[in-house]
């Protein structure tokens, strides 16, 4: 029998990845590190949390004891590339924790194909449940506890976002907070989740789905396809939802689908569609200075901003 060779490729999924018949994965986009860093310019500042689950960013204070709004935001990539530590995305926190005045925590979570779904829910399910620790009646019971979310954060405050597969991670963390047990407290309030072109499945085949979660149940499982579980749209508990999507994005249709299923499910709080023309998917992260990546920015930021 002929031995395979290395370079036989296994499985090709671009723009994520391609997997070789040893084993090997390539990936076809590689993200640039950064550090934490202090910005002198606006007075984030930024530090690695939870043995490096996630980054932590704190808006400039004017008081000891200031509190901010907390923003969960977890970043996308296919679920398989990308990650909380990358240049774009934490030039894209920077900028959001500058303008909307928030305190942000930017979840890591570990990749597919190594790790299959559902790693990335339960890693960043972990994450929350240790921020949702700091909480009042609850922070007992955490050993080394985070001054930065302890001192500055409002729980009574939290919001969640994130783009494209991170937005998918989002929906489902939502659900899991709103469980009949209120896994999360009385006192961590998740006021708001805003959707920015959100990569759920739909009714359809799809083989990298099938690939990178191979114990997925089916197609309307409802961490990929959301907008067939009517009953779960409905118990959402936070009371303001934004979505994000864009003329030329692959999966336009599928936040449409989304959006309108959210509607009809009974769900009692205010959902909001933001189509952005001429544009592609998460386009204000490859094209962050472009004028209609400042106006997605800037109703990302209102919506953070708004009295609820």
């Amino acid at each position: 029998m002929d031995s395979i060779s290395a370079d036989e490729i296994a499985h090709d999924f671009p723009p994520f990845f391609r997997v070789y018949e040893d084993g090997r994965v390539e990936r076809f986009h590689n993200y640039v590190y950064v550090r934490p860093s202090d910005n002198p310019n606006t007075g984030v500042r930024s530090k690695d949390v939870n043995n490096n689950s996630a980054r932590l960013y704190l808006p400039k204070l004017t008081g000891k004891r200031q509190k901010f709004p907390l923003l969960i935001y977890i970043h996308g990539g296919g679920f398989s590339i990308e990650s909380a530590f990358s240049a774009g995305h934490d030039k894209h926190l920077h900028s959001v924790v500058s303008k909307a005045n928030v305190v942000a925590i930017s979840i890591d979570y570990r990749l597919a194909p190594e790790h299959p779904l559902p790693a990335c829910y339960d890693d960043s399910w972990a994450v929350i449940k240790w921020a949702a620790l700091h909480v009042g009646m609850w922070d007992h019971l955490i050993l080394t506890k985070e001054p930065w979310l302890k001192d500055h954060v409002d729980f009574s405050r939290v919001f969640l976002a994130g783009d494209s597969a991170g937005a998918n991670i989002v929906h489902d963390m939502v659900v899991r907070a709103s469980a009949s047990e209120k896994p999360l407290g009385d006192d961590f309030r998740i006021v708001g989740m805003a959707l920015i072109h959100p990569f759920f499945g739909n009714n359809e085949a799809d083989e990298y789905f099938s690939f990178i979660f191979p114990e997925c149940p089916g197609l309307d499982d409802p961490r990929l396809n959301p907008a067939a579980h009517l009953k779960l749209l409905s118990s959402l508990i936070c009371l303001k939802i934004m979505v994000f999507t864009a003329e030329k994005d692959f999966l336009r249709d599928r936040s449409l689908t989304y959006y309108d299923a959210l509607k009809k499910s009974g769900w009692k709080g205010e959902v909001e569609i933001m189509e952005t023309q001429g544009e592609d998917h998460v386009f204000h992260l490859l094209q962050p200075t472009c004028e209609k990546a400042g106006i997605l920015m800037k109703r990302l930021v209102d919506f953070f901003n708004q009295k609820i």
